[in-house]
């Protein structure tokens, strides 16, 4: 058998969900993610940490070498290592290895290893849920042409934070807890967000008052981005089905390699552009 044989045997199990093998190596994958992110939760225990810390060491050993052995497999078979290894993937695979080595020297990293729970994300490849694909693209398009407005919506949340920070410090002062602007910056925050964890409170008249006109700024200003957002969504999916809609019966849904309408059976304009 070949080297290059053998890369590519390795390359559709370990990459690939299209063969038996490959769905059962990732079902087996994510089975010891979740037992070695349990084991690491177990230990934060500190009854399960004196009682078994030895054996929870020794499993954690186990599931990092494991760990470790698959990541250089996917760096060996990969047509484009570079590539893998800069991925998202490939990032979230080195991270979930690297905590377990630092705590030789950083003892408390070892419970980093709950990145782990990162690469979960593989089991959208074994349902095959990448067929939605395209609507996650549309959802990204929208954030991408509404970040303006986003990014405009907080410097003006900023501006208001600031201000009524800065009033707070100067009406309630450190007597009442606001010792400086950024904890008072901090408090308007927790306010206009209508969080409330109540750990700074207004004592004087003046300060309920300023406080009162920032919750009503919050509840007036939460629905913002929300709406930016919606707005953006709703124009890109317009636009989604103007592009693949039948020219026929002018209805859309249809799959970017559909060949044929779905509703009259008519050949689709945009699969025969693409065919050309």
């Amino acid at each position: 058998m070949s080297s290059e044989t053998t890369k590519e045997k390795l390359y559709s199990i370990i990459f690939g969900t299209e063969t038996l093998a490959g769905r059962i190596f990732d079902l087996i994958l994510i089975g010891l993610i979740l037992i070695s992110v349990l084991c690491v939760m177990l230990d934060s225990f500190s009854l399960y940490h004196e009682e078994y810390s030895t054996l929870l060491f020794s499993i954690e050993w186990f599931f990092t070498i494991i760990f470790t052995i698959e990541y250089l497999t996917r760096l060996y078979c990969s047509p484009n290592p570079k590539a893998y290894a800069s991925s998202f993937y490939g990032i979230v695979d080195l991270l979930a290895v690297i905590p377990t080595y630092l705590s030789l020297i950083f003892a408390s990293t070892n419970f980093l290893i709950v990145v782990r729970l990162l690469r979960l994300l593989r089991i959208f490849r074994i349902l095959k849920l990448f067929n939605y694909m395209n609507e996650a693209h549309v959802l990204m398009r929208s954030i991408l042409m509404a970040r303006r407005k986003i990014y405009i919506f907080l410097y003006s949340i900023s501006i208001a934070v600031t201000l009524y920070g800065s009033l707070m410090y100067v009406v309630e002062g450190p007597e009442y807890g606001f010792d400086n602007i950024p904890k008072s910056i901090y408090w308007a925050i927790v306010t206009v967000t209508t969080v409330g964890y109540g750990d700074i409170t207004p004592h004087t008249l003046a300060g309920q008052i300023i406080a009162s006109l920032a919750m009503l700024t919050g509840y007036a200003i939460l629905a913002v981005p929300t709406g930016i957002l919606s707005a953006e969504l709703i124009n890109e999916m317009k636009k989604e089905r103007a592009v693949y809609a039948c020219r026929n019966c002018e209805r859309a849904g249809h799959e970017k390699d559909a060949e044929y309408c779905k509703f009259c059976g008519t050949e689709l304009w945009f699969a025969k552009k693409e065919d050309d």
